[in-house]
C-alpha cells in the first residue's frame, strides 16, 4: 500500500508538471512563441510529435519534464522557463540525439534524376545558370578553446571554430552537411575528404548529371564549377555574374540558419565533438523549418560579415574545359 501511494504521488506530480508547462505555453501569444523559440506553435507540436517516441522513455525514467518542454528547452539552451542547468543539458543532449537519428529523413542528396532536374530548374529561375544541382560553401561556428589539439581549431582570423561544409538546394534546404573539421581546415580539403566528393567522383558521368557551384576556395572540376579569377571576355564576365547570383543561395542559407539558431552565432562553450552534433541537429531543424514554411528573415548585411576569409585554391583545375564549355554555350 505504501508503494502504491508513493508511485501514485509521483505520477500525480508528473501530471501536474506537464499541465503547468502546457499552461505556460498557452499563456504565450503566437508572436511570443515565435519570437522566443523561432518556430510557430504548430511547428513546435510537429517536432515534439516527431521526437516523442525517442524522448518519452527518458521522461519516464529520469527526466522530470515533458517531451514538449524538452524540445523547447533545447531550443533556447535552457535559459528560460525556470529549468536548472543540469536538466537543460540533459534535454539538449537528448533532443540532439533524437534529431540526429532522423537525419536521413530530412537531409537528402538528390540521387534521382527527377530530383536533380527539379534543382536545376529552381536554380536556373533564381540565377540563370544552367545545370546546377547544389551550391557549396563553408562557414565557421565559434567555440571556446578546447583542451585537446587547441591550435588546430584556430582559424584564419585567430579565433577557435568548427569549419562546417554545407551544400544546399534551390529552396534553401541542406542536402548535405559535414560538421567535423577544426577551424584551421581549408575548404578544399574538407571537400576532398567528404562523402559528397567521393560520391560525385564515382557517380558523375556527364554534364547532364549537373554540378555544384563553389567559390574560388575550391578546385574547379567536372562536377564543381568555380568563378574565373580573371575573366577575359564578355562571356566569362557574364558567367561570373550568373555564378555569383546563383551561388549566393548558400550564403543566404547560412545567414538564415545562424539567425534562427542563436547558439551558432556566439561562442559555443562545449567540447568540439558535442558542438559538431548540435550543428548537425540545427541543420535538421533548418530543413524542417523550410518544410513547414516557417518564414526566413533576410539580413541585407549578409552572412559573411563575421565569417572567415577564404584563400583561393591554387591547385590543378581539371574542370576548366567543362567551365569553358558552359561559358561559350550558355553565356
Amino acid at each position: 500500500m505504501a508503494n502504491q501511494l508513493l508511485f501514485g504521488n509521483v505520477f500525480a506530480l508528473r501530471k501536474q508538471r506537464v499541465y503547468r508547462e502546457r499552461i505556460e505555453l498557452a499563456t504565450l501569444s503566437d508572436r511570443q512563441i515565435r519570437s522566443r523559440f523561432r518556430f510557430k506553435r504548430e511547428s513546435i507540436q510537429f517536432i515534439s510529435d516527431l521526437l516523442r517516441n525517442d524522448l518519452s522513455h527518458t521522461t519516464r525514467r529520469s527526466q522530470p519534464i515533458s517531451v514538449e518542454m524538452q524540445r523547447l528547452v533545447s531550443q533556447v539552451i535552457g535559459d528560460t522557463m525556470g529549468v536548472d542547468k543540469a536538466t537543460a543539458c540533459r534535454a539538449v543532449n537528448d533532443v540532439t540525439n533524437a534529431l540526429l537519428s532522423k537525419k536521413d529523413q530530412f537531409i537528402k542528396w538528390p540521387a534521382r534524376q527527377e530530383e536533380r532536374d527539379r534543382n536545376k530548374q529552381g536554380f536556373f529561375r533564381g540565377g540563370l545558370f544552367q545545370g546546377v544541382i547544389g551550391c557549396i560553401d563553408g562557414t565557421h561556428v565559434k567555440i571556446q578553446a578546447p583542451s585537446e589539439d587547441e591550435p588546430a581549431y584556430v582559424n584564419r582570423k585567430g579565433w577557435h571554430s568548427i569549419n562546417v561544409q554545407g551544400v544546399c538546394d534551390h529552396e534553401g534546404k541542406f542536402i548535405n552537411v559535414d560538421a567535423q573539421w577544426p577551424g584551421s581546415t581549408h575548404d578544399s580539403h574538407m571537400f576532398r575528404a567528404s562523402d559528397v566528393s567521393t560520391y560525385l567522383q564515382t557517380r558523375h558521368r556527364s554534364i547532364d548529371d549537373g554540378f555544384l557551384l563553389g567559390d574560388s576556395g575550391y578546385p574547379c572540376s567536372k562536377f564543381l564549377l568555380t568563378p574565373y579569377l580573371h575573366p577575359a571576355t564578355p562571356s566569362q564576365e557574364a558567367y561570373n555574374r550568373a555564378h555569383t547570383r546563383t551561388r549566393c543561395t548558400i550564403e543566404r542559407v547560412f545567414g538564415w540558419w545562424k539567425r534562427r539558431f542563436h547558439v551558432l552565432h556566439g561562442e559555443v562553450r562545449m567540447k568540439p565533438a558535442k558542438v559538431c552534433r548540435i550543428i548537425g541537429a540545427c541543420a535538421i531543424l533548418h530543413n524542417i523549418a523550410i518544410m513547414l514554411r516557417e518564414p526566413m528573415e533576410d539580413d541585407e548585411s549578409g552572412e559573411n560579415q563575421e565569417d572567415v576569409g577564404q584563400m583561393n585554391y591554387n591547385g590543378p583545375e581539371d574542370g576548366r574545359t567543362i567551365r569553358n564549355f558552359i561559358t561559350t554555350t550558355y553565356f
